[in-house]
């Protein structure tokens, strides 16, 4: 896969999360754990495009 494309690729799940996340704490009772799980699933991918970015 290309650099460019596996970056637009997380760029786009990164989005996805985010916009996850905001319904979720918009919810009057939110799921913590399932918070949890996405906020973790948002940082891995903003992990690996600083990663990306670097090379």
């Amino acid at each position: 896969m290309n650099l460019a494309v596996r970056k637009d690729s997380l760029k786009s799940k990164h989005e996805v999360l985010e916009s996850e996340i905001e319904l979720e704490e918009a919810r009057p009772h939110p799921d913590d754990v399932h918070l949890h799980e996405l906020k973790k699933m948002k940082l891995h991918i903003k992990d690996e495009l600083n990663a990306l970015e670097g090379t």
